[in-house]
């Protein structure tokens, strides 16, 4: 997937994250090698997508510390979102149901084209960045395992006529275009049948494999992932507070990444 150099190893050691309303989760310690599964397993509401956040660069920790490849946690935040990204997490990657398929990959492809590129990239001529840019599409789509044409309309399939597992894939898709070293995905198993839950534990698992670090938010982890609980945390927030604590991830800079990319999908 592009310049993807290899996963990054996550340590983090008594990491919390304290809200308005109390402590969203508290006491957390992991430690796991590049490459590997890391499942967020928690109940609904016990500060998980607060974690997820925290260890992909979006929401700054209150305690403790983490250190994501060498980027340090809370300090170098910039750090980790450079080299992450996140997928499914809702209020931060929602799909608009509205458009296509196609829609959403062009979209991401001139987001990657024109806020991801190095200098160098830049200023190679248009048409070598735009092949680029599909080949990108390409390889993100096989990696999600996303089958264009198996979709009833194909490419042109709203995002409204996307089985719940497809529209999971296709976020995936859209996170891993830019190459990412950490993939962060939360409620992977919301609403899916036992079958899906481990087709989608059999997606995360090869991503794994190929390279890429895999942070999941889950309500029950699979076997062989590295685990790390927010069932225990010490105050337990209701989902209205972790709701809140998603509002806080760092969206600005997307949703004005997005209207540009918006922007020049209509002139295209």
């Amino acid at each position: 997937m592009g310049e993807q150099a290899g996963g990054v190893r996550i340590v983090a050691d008594g990491l919390g994250i304290r809200g308005p309303r109390g402590w969203a989760v508290r006491g957390i310690s992991v430690d796991a090698e590049p490459g590997a599964l890391i499942a967020v397993q928690g109940p609904s509401g016990s500060g998980r997508t607060c974690l997820l956040l925290a260890l992909t660069g979006r929401m700054k920790a209150s305690e403790g510390s983490a250190a994501v490849g060498d980027a340090r946690l809370p300090k170098q935040m910039a750090a980790v979102r450079g080299i992450s990204a996140l997928a499914h997490v809702p209020g931060v990657t929602d799909l608009d149901p509205a458009l296509t398929v196609a829609e959403h990959l062009r979209e991401r492809a001139l987001l990657q084209r024109r806020f991801g590129a190095s200098l160098r990239g830049l200023l190679r001529p248009r048409g070598e960045r735009a092949a680029e840019a599909g080949r990108r599409v390409e390889a993100a789509l096989e990696a999600a395992g996303l089958d264009l044409e198996a979709l009833p309309k194909g490419p042109r399939t709203a995002v409204r006529d996307l089985e719940r597992l497809e529209a999971l894939r296709l976020s995936v898709a859209l996170a891993l275009v830019g190459g990412p070293r950490l993939l962060g995905i939360d409620d992977t198993d919301l609403k899916l049948s036992d079958g899906e839950r481990e087709e989608v534990w059999e997606l995360l698992r090869s991503l794994a494999d190929a390279g890429t670090t895999v942070v999941a938010v889950c309500s029950e982890a699979p076997e062989g992932a590295v685990t790390a609980s927010t069932a225990q945390s010490p105050e337990e927030p209701t989902a209205e507070d972790e709701a809140d604590q998603a509002d806080q991830a760092d969206q600005a800079d997307q949703g004005e990444e997005k209207a540009d990319a918006l922007t020049e999908t209509g002139r295209a």
